[in-house]
């Protein structure tokens, strides 16, 4: 999933000295020689031999002349080294971190493959660094501030935030691998009327168009599974100027929270700060923007107009609901899902009416597939 995971990280190397001393014996010229012969003084080549001072481009092209050993080889063996250290000093440093790491549901990333098991506490560290492209925990916690988040919960109910950090990068790696054009706000709302069709036809198709529609209104869509210590229905964020991104978890696994889920964080893109992650967790007390995107959504889905005459009919059976949504073209689980939300329906009636889903495969980026009817 990073690139990381594909870099070349011997768990040994040679330091650059002892190749030169051992040329130097091959070749039977003493060090004080050697340094003559390069136009060098007797205690850099003591000192490199020692591993105190590195081999510089120029020493190196003046070791290829006397040697007959190219200089990016020396460069090389050099750097290989450096980086060999630096890893070994990066280790003992985060040791210091590993109650950072605990929070963190490691086991879950390990089994979603994105990376592989720590073979050590501070191995941890280093491959959730990794994992969040941050180079130090410092860098993360600025990087993931709470500030940023504008985050609706109840009290009695809140996500692990780190666990949320989580699931929020998970989709923005998958953000990064769409193509998006640059956002269009007429573009996007006509998107969403396209979507708005989609309710109905089956979900891995409707799921694939949608992001194609998104994308190329210059947004990202990510349906990302939700992780263990999280309630959460979805979010949306801007990771550029010019490319928002809708995430959604799909955790309630049914087509009325799935779908007013995607129109309500397409109201926070369309109608709010570009500054802010809203994340929508579980039902608390709303705020205005919460209020005003559950609003959009509600609109977008059914005009209010229409709603207001279909409410006016008290409908209470399966088919005054599947007429209603056969008119409107969108699925009638939608209908259902708003007449319970606004208490014109109990929570227990019609729900046949909603269509379920289950994971049926493993997660992978970009793949709706695993995502079905059960």
């Amino acid at each position: 999933m990073v690139a990381a995971n594909h870099q070349f990280k011997p768990d040994y190397t040679v330091a650059p000295g002892s190749v030169l001393k051992e040329r130097l014996e091959v070749q039977g010229i003493s060090q004080a020689e050697f340094a003559r012969r390069c136009g060098r003084s007797a205690k850099l080549i003591s000192e490199i031999i020692a591993g105190k001072a590195r081999i510089e481009p120029q020493t190196a092209l003046q070791f290829e002349k006397v040697l007959g050993v190219d200089a990016s080889i020396w460069i090389g063996i050099d750097s290989i080294y450096q980086i060999h250290r630096a890893r070994k000093i990066e280790e003992e440093n985060a040791a210091a971190n590993i109650e950072w790491t605990k929070a963190f549901p490691i086991q879950e990333l390990v089994n979603r493959e994105c990376f592989q098991n720590p073979n050590s506490a501070s191995d941890s560290v280093i491959k959730l660094l990794e994992f969040f492209g941050t180079g130090s925990v410092n860098a993360w916690s600025e990087r993931y501030k709470p500030a940023d988040f504008y985050w609706r919960h109840s009290p009695s109910h809140k996500s692990n935030e780190a666990a949320l950090t989580v699931w929020l990068r998970l989709g923005e790696l998958e953000a990064e691998r769409q193509i998006c054009k640059k956002y269009n706000e007429r573009k996007f709302k006509q998107a969403t009327v396209e979507i708005r069709k989609l309710t109905r036809k089956p979900i891995t198709e409707a799921l694939k168009e949608t992001c194609t529609l998104c994308n190329q209104a210059g947004v990202a869509f990510a349906l990302v599974p939700p992780l263990p210590k999280t309630a959460i229905s979805g979010a949306a964020w801007w990771c550029s100027s010019h490319k928002a991104v809708i995430q959604l978890s799909a955790r309630h696994k049914s087509d009325d929270h799935l779908w007013f889920s995607f129109f309500h964080e397409a109201a926070h893109i369309i109608l709010h700060s570009k500054k802010k992650i809203y994340i929508d967790e579980t039902v608390g007390k709303l705020t205005h923007l919460e209020s005003e995107a559950n609003a959009w959504a509600s609109n977008a889905l059914v005009n209010k107009s229409s709603w207001n005459k279909f409410l006016a009919k008290s409908p209470k059976s399966a088919k005054s609901v599947q007429k209603f949504a056969s008119q409107e073209k969108i699925a009638p689980g939608i209908v259902v899902g708003m007449l319970q939300h606004e208490g014109h329906l109990p929570w227990s009636h019609l729900n046949g009416l909603k269509v379920r889903y289950q994971w049926k495969e493993k997660w992978t980026e970009g793949d709706f597939s695993f995502f079905q009817p059960l």
